[in-house]
C-alpha cells in the first residue's frame, strides 16, 4: 500500500501538472501559429493594395510572421516553467554576435529594405548607382540586379547603392538634349543658327514646350561654339540625339558651313652649321 501510494503521490505531484503544462503548452503553440497565420496573412493582403513592391509585401509579412512566432514560442517556454528571462538574453546575445559577424550583409539588407520603401527607382528604370549604370531588372533584398547597355549582368550591394548619389533617367517623363556645335570664325552666325533651328524644327520628335535654346555658347579656341538643348520625351532621347547630331552635320555641308577642328602650325628652323655649309656651297 505504502508503494502505491508513493506513485500516487509522484502522479498527483510531477505527472499530471507537468501534462497539464505540456498539454497547454501545446495548444498555445498550436493555437499560437494559426493566429500568427492569419494575422501575417492579413498584413499581406492589406499591403498588396498599397504601392509597395511585391519583393517588401512579402518581406514584412515573413518579418512579422518571425516575430509573432518568437512570442508564441516565449509563451510556450513560459508556460513549461523555463526561465524566460535567461532565454530572451541568450537570444539576445547571440543576435548581437550574429549581427557583427554579419554586418556588411545586415547593412546590404537595411538599405534594400530602405530602396523598397521609398522607392528611388524601380525595376526598368535606367538609372546610375554604385559606379554602374544600366536598366535595373531586379531588386532583391541584398542586392540589385542592372543590365548595362552592352547586355552585362551586374549585381549591385544595396549597400553601395543607398550610401552613394542615385541618378534615374527614367524618372521624368522628359529630358533635354544638350548638345554642342562648333562653326569657323569665318562662317556666317546667323546662318548657321537658322541652318539648326531648321533641323531641330522637323524633327516631330522634338518638344515645344519647354522651347528649345539654340545659343553662341563660347568663342573656343578654333571654333564659336552653339549650344543647343531641344527637350524630347525620355524614351526618345538617345534616337532623336544621333539623328540631330547627323542631320545638323549633314545640313552644314550643304550650306557650306564648316565645323573646324584643332590644328597645329610646326615651323622648322634650319640648325646653324647645315646653314652655313649650304652658303659656303
Amino acid at each position: 500500500m505504502q508503494y502505491e501510494e508513493e506513485i500516487m503521490q509522484i502522479v498527483n505531484v510531477y505527472v499530471i501538472p507537468w501534462g497539464i503544462n505540456i498539454l497547454v503548452a501545446l495548444l498555445i503553440f498550436l493555437i499560437g501559429r494559426i493566429v500568427v497565420g492569419v494575422i501575417s496573412s492579413l498584413i499581406g493582403k492589406a499591403l498588396s493594395h498599397t504601392k509597395w513592391d511585391t519583393i517588401l509585401v512579402e518581406f514584412v509579412q515573413q518579418l512579422v510572421r518571425a516575430i509573432l512566432l518568437i512570442f508564441v514560442i516565449v509563451a510556450v517556454l513560459d508556460q513549461l516553467g523555463v526561465n524566460t528571462t535567461s532565454v530572451i538574453a541568450v537570444l539576445g546575445a547571440a543576435g548581437l554576435a550574429i549581427g557583427l559577424a554579419l554586418q556588411g550583409s545586415l547593412q546590404n539588407f537595411a538599405a534594400g529594405f530602405m530602396l523598397l520603401v521609398f522607392r528611388p527607382f524601380k525595376s526598368g528604370d535606367f538609372v546610375e548607382a554604385a559606379g554602374t549604370m544600366g536598366v535595373v531588372e531586379k531588386i532583391h533584398i541584398f542586392s540589385t540586379i542592372m543590365r548595362t547597355g552592352d547586355n552585362k549582368e551586374v549585381i549591385v550591394p544595396n549597400g553601395a547603392i543607398y550610401s552613394g548619389n542615385i541618378i534615374n533617367y527614367s524618372a521624368r517623363q522628359t529630358r533635354r538634349i544638350d548638345m554642342i556645335f562648333g562653326i569657323g570664325y569665318g562662317d556666317d552666325i546667323k546662318k548657321a543658327r537658322d541652318v539648326i533651328t531648321a533641323v531641330v524644327s522637323a524633327d516631330e520628335r522634338v518638344l515645344s514646350e519647354p522651347e528649345t535654346v539654340i545659343a553662341v555658347s563660347e568663342l573656343g579656341a578654333s571654333s564659336v561654339n552653339f549650344v543647343v538643348r531641344p527637350w524630347v520625351r525620355t524614351d526618345d532621347y538617345w534616337p532623336v540625339k544621333f539623328d540631330l547630331t547627323e542631320k545638323i552635320k549633314l545640313a552644314f555641308d550643304e550650306n557650306g558651313i564648316s565645323i573646324p577642328f584643332p590644328q597645329m602650325d610646326v615651323h622648322w628652323i634650319k640648325p646653324v652649321e647645315e646653314a652655313d655649309s649650304k652658303k659656303e656651297e
